[in-house]
């Protein structure tokens, strides 16, 4: 799993969410992908607040309960919704620009810190990963190493909450049939790169999920994964506890 934080030279999306919250506009924040057309991230999406947000993060947020650690915060809507309900959360970004505005917006407990690294060893009782939450494990090879971390952060009784979405819809002809080279790998699988004016972030990995396949490699590493809700359009909600 890598372990880097980044640097303001290299951090688009951090650059956007600064740019939002000190002049209330940004510009295109460009996704690109080997896999797919370019597509852009609009900042505000980035600064929902609860009432906004999907669903899926609604109910995520309205069951987490004790220590609460919010992974890949962002902007931290998600933080700040949760300390508007009384509730005790961490935000965590890799995004040196993302944490200082989270800061400023009034998280009381906003660091840059990458949840992989092996120093990292704080005790929580829920583990927040949302908007495709998934993501940050990068590939289906990195289960394994995702979660042993999880059992060292996790307290007896924890869980985590995980969105995803299954991308087999991208892949499914108009009988149904699913059309997808095997050979290529785990279709949820993708590559991404962002550019925010002349920032240029490093490519990564990203992972989009079935649930099937989640449950799998939950069972495989003592865990056990509940299907919490489903949303309109193939992504879902999951608590991750071990067993």
């Amino acid at each position: 799993m890598k372990t880097n934080l980044l640097s303001p030279q290299k951090d688009p999306m951090g650059a956007a969410i600064a740019d939002y919250f000190h002049k209330g506009r940004a510009a295109k924040l460009r996704v690109f992908s080997s896999q797919f057309e370019e597509d852009e991230i609009p900042a505000e999406q980035l600064f929902r607040t609860f009432d906004e947000m999907p669903p899926l993060e609604q109910e995520a947020l309205r069951l987490a309960s004790g220590k609460i650690l919010d992974c890949g915060a962002g902007s931290g809507c998600h933080a700040l919704a949760l300390q508007d309900m009384g509730k005790e959360v961490e935000a965590i970004d890799i995004s040196p620009l993302s944490v200082e505005i989270m800061q400023k917006r009034g998280i009381r407990q906003a660091y840059q810190i990458n949840l992989f690294d092996e120093n990292y060893l704080q005790k929580f009782d829920t583990i927040l990963m949302l908007m495709n939450g998934s993501g940050i494990i990068g590939k289906l090879e990195n289960m394994g190493a995702f979660f042993t971390k999880m059992k060292q952060l996790l307290n007896p009784g924890g869980c985590i909450y995980m969105d995803s979405s299954d991308l087999r819809y991208l892949f499914e002809d108009e009988d149904g049939s699913f059309l997808v080279d095997l050979a290529a790998g785990y279709y949820g699988e993708i590559d991404f790169r962002m550019q925010y004016k002349q920032i240029k972030g490093e490519p990564f990995d990203w992972l989009y999920v079935d649930f099937q396949t989640l449950s799998y490699y939950a069972a495989e590493n003592g865990f056990k994964a509940e299907l919490v809700q489903e949303g309109e359009h193939y992504d879902y909600l999951a608590c991750l506890k071990m067993q």
